[in-house]
C-alpha cells in the first residue's frame, strides 16, 4: 500500500445501493454493496454498517448510533477491480422516524489497516412501525398535529437507551383546543410493545407556566392498538383536568 492510499487518496471506494430510500422501523432491507478498487492493491478486513441519527442534548447536538453491523468476510481489492456484495441491513424497532428535524442515515465503511477507511453515507426516510403509526394516527384523529419531532438525550430515568424520540403535538381544533397547549410524547418502540411517556402542557396562568405546574405526565405501554384512540383521549383528559 502506498502512502497516498494510506491517507485516502486513490484508495478503494464503497457505495451501498438501497432498493428505496424509504424503510420501516422493525424491517430488514436487502442492499447491494459495491466496492471499486483504487490506485493500488488493498486488503479489506471487512465491511461495516452504522445506522445513525442526530439527537438533541443540553449542549447542542450529538450523533447517536442506533445499531452496528459488520460483514466479516475479508478480501483484497486490486486496482480497477470492482466487487459486489449482497447484504441485509436491519432497521431496529427503535429507529427514529424521520418526522420534523429527525435525520437518519447509514454509513458504510471499509475496514482497511493503516488507512483512512473509505465510507459512504445514505440518508433514509424511516416510516413508523405499526404501534407507533397507530399512536400518530390516534393523535391526528383527536385533532392534534405534529409540531416538532426529534431524538433527544434520555432523561429522568425513563428509559435505559441513551436517546429517545420525542413528538410534540399541538391541537389544531377539536375537544382539546381550548385546554391544552401541547402534548409531548416520548416513544421507545420494542419488538413486542411500545413504551410511551405522555406529557400534557395545560393552558394555564402565567404563574403556573413559570412554575411548570401546568405540566403533568403519565406512562403507557402499548401492545394492542385496538381502542388506542380512546385510551389516549382518556389520558390527555386526565392530565389536562
Amino acid at each position: 500500500m502506498d502512502v497516498l492510499s494510506r491517507v485516502g487518496i486513490g484508495a478503494a471506494t464503497v457505495d451501498t445501493v438501497f432498493p428505496s430510500d424509504t424503510v420501516t422501523a422493525g424491517d430488514s432491507v436487502d442492499v447491494e454493496v459495491r466496492v471499486a478498487g483504487g490506485d493500488s492493491e488493498q486488503d479489506v478486513d471487512g465491511i461495516y454498517f452504522a445506522l445513525e441519527t442526530r439527537y438533541h442534548t443540553e449542549d447542542g447536538y450529538d450523533t447517536g448510533v442506533v445499531s452496528k453491523q459488520r460483514l466479516t468476510e475479508s478480501f483484497t481489492i486490486t486496482p480497477d477491480d470492482d466487487r459486489t456484495f449482497d447484504a441485509t441491513i436491519d432497521i431496529p424497532y427503535d429507529t427514529p422516524v424521520t418526522l420534523g428535524r429527525t435525520k437518519v442515515w447509514v454509513e458504510t465503511g471499509l475496514d482497511i489497516d493503516w488507512a483512512l477507511d473509505p465510507d459512504d453515507t445514505d440518508h433514509l426516510h424511516v416510516e413508523p412501525g405499526d404501534r407507533l403509526g397507530a399512536v400518530l394516527d390516534a393523535f391526528d384523529a383527536l385533532g392534534f398535529s405534529v409540531h416538532a419531532a426529534e431524538p433527544t438525550a434520555a432523561g429522568r430515568g425513563v428509559f435505559s437507551h441513551h436517546f429517545v424520540q420525542e413528538f410534540d403535538f399541538r391541537p389544531r381544533g377539536g375537544d382539546f383546543a381550548g385546554d391544552v397547549d401541547e402534548v409531548e410524547v416520548t416513544a421507545r418502540p420494542k419488538s413486542d410493545s411500545l413504551d410511551l411517556v405522555v406529557e400534557v402542557d395545560r393552558r394555564g396562568s402565567a404563574f403556573a407556566e413559570l412554575a411548570d405546574a401546568d405540566e403533568r405526565y403519565e406512562r403507557l405501554t402499548v401492545t394492542d392498538t385496538s381502542g388506542l384512540e380512546e385510551e389516549l383521549r382518556d389520558i390527555v383528559q386526565r392530565l389536562a383536568a
